[in-house]
């Protein structure tokens, strides 16, 4: 048997305002005041991982991952389906970087995205085990449901984490 039939599960790519729910490898790569968001339920050895942009749809229904008031009911939604219950989901999440200098708390989207998710979870009863958010610097964010639910952080500045 040669290596090259060896198969491992292809890792899904995950952009702005989109989403994936099931047990193989996901990645969402630059990550300024956006926020990854992972849900893993370790009963069923799966996940979802969301590209959060901003913290309010404001009504919107065109994107749903686009947005923290919408993106997290939506997950809960997906899971529900393969059976998760909410409180067996345990949440992390990395980003909700400053980019921009800026005056006034209103532009710091990254300030407004981490807090919004925050709220999110606390309502649906969801812990939020661990985050690497804030700062000034962007991040990748590798989340691996088959692998216990490992979510690892690479920084732009060269840091990596575990989270």
């Amino acid at each position: 048997m040669s290596d090259q039939n060896i198969q491992t599960p292809q890792t899904a790519m995950i952009g702005i305002g989109e989403y994936r729910v099931g047990s193989f490898p996901m990645m969402t790569i630059g990550l300024g005041s956006c926020i990854g968001l992972t849900l893993y339920d370790s009963q069923k050895k799966a996940g979802a991982m969301v590209h959060i942009m901003l913290p309010d749809s404001g009504g919107r229904t065109d994107r749903p991952g686009k947005y923290a008031d919408t993106a997290i009911p939506l997950l809960v939604k997906e899971l529900d389906k393969i059976g998760s219950s909410n409180r067996s989901l345990v949440a992390k999440m990395a980003g909700g970087a400053c980019m921009f200098e800026y005056f006034g708390t209103n532009l710091n989207i990254g300030e407004r995205n981490t807090e919004k998710v925050r709220i999110v979870l606390k309502e649906f009863g969801i812990k939020l085990s661990a985050e690497d958010v804030g700062g000034k610097v962007g991040r990748t964010v590798t989340f691996l449901p088959a692998m216990g639910g490992k979510v690892s952080i690479r920084r732009a500045d060269g840091v990596t984490s575990e989270l």
